[in-house]
């Protein structure tokens, strides 16, 4: 199964990430909010352990940010934040269990397995993303429209998953370069324009209504209706 681990302080990281792979998780550690976003736009994870004391944003925020993006992975909030308000907050706010610092590694594992478990229907589920007759499977990296597989380059499946994830809402060409591309600044480059025209002449074939949609100066929609 895959995690992504949010922690800004370098030693609990690492201990921590040791310490899940050690008991067989595939890990992804991101030291920032910023960071974990991007990761999540690009992967499909089995469950987020997210620190709330991050350098650039909250992690309330974060967890808010990616649940309003579709991810619904089972998320475990790690914080030194301890009062009965707080933890209150966390798991009202996108938090399916909340473990303060410090802590011993066998209870976060004990509590990462019993959050994984109750959450493997819906992982399963997390696993596919449905827009219209829009499939895509993050295990096998496969999209397809009306049951006929899409021939994507691995760049587009990520571009298609993005537009996804938005359905119905603009994206921006910023959006895309910033989360597709992690292009923190805007070179003079056509490389959206360019990946989106060569993803519609896939998706949106001769006979099938389109769905993805230019707005001339600003960006994209996918059409969800």
């Amino acid at each position: 199964m895959r995690l992504l681990l949010v922690e800004d302080e370098p030693e609990i990281q690492s201990f921590v990430e040791q310490s899940l792979v050690e008991a067989g998780y595939e890990v992804h550690a991101a030291e920032d909010g910023s960071a974990a976003t991007q990761l999540a736009s690009r992967h499909a994870y089995d469950g987020l352990i997210v620190d709330l004391g991050l350098p650039d944003q909250d992690g309330i925020d974060l967890i808010l940010q990616l649940r309003r993006s579709g991810i619904s992975s089972p998320v475990l909030i790690l914080s030194a934040r301890r009062s009965v308000d707080d933890r209150v907050k966390g798991l009202e706010q996108g938090g399916d269990d909340y473990l303060t610092k410090p802590f011993a590694v066998a209870e976060l594992l004990a509590r990462l397995r019993n959050l994984l478990r109750r959450n493997r229907a819906t992982s399963e589920e997390a696993t596919r993303l449905r827009v219209l007759d829009l499939e895509l499977d993050f295990i096998s990296r496969r999209a397809s429209r009306g049951g006929e597989v899409l021939n994507l380059s691995p760049q587009e499946f990520v571009l298609l998953a993005y537009l996804c994830r938005h359905a119905g809402r603009v994206v921006t060409r910023s959006m895309l370069l910033s989360e597709v591309w992690g292009m923190r600044i805007q070179p003079n480059t056509n490389v959206v324009d360019v990946h989106v025209y060569r993803l519609r002449g896939k998706v949106d074939t001769e006979g099938r209504e389109p769905l993805i949609k230019t707005l001339r100066g600003i960006g994209y929609v996918l059409k969800d209706r």
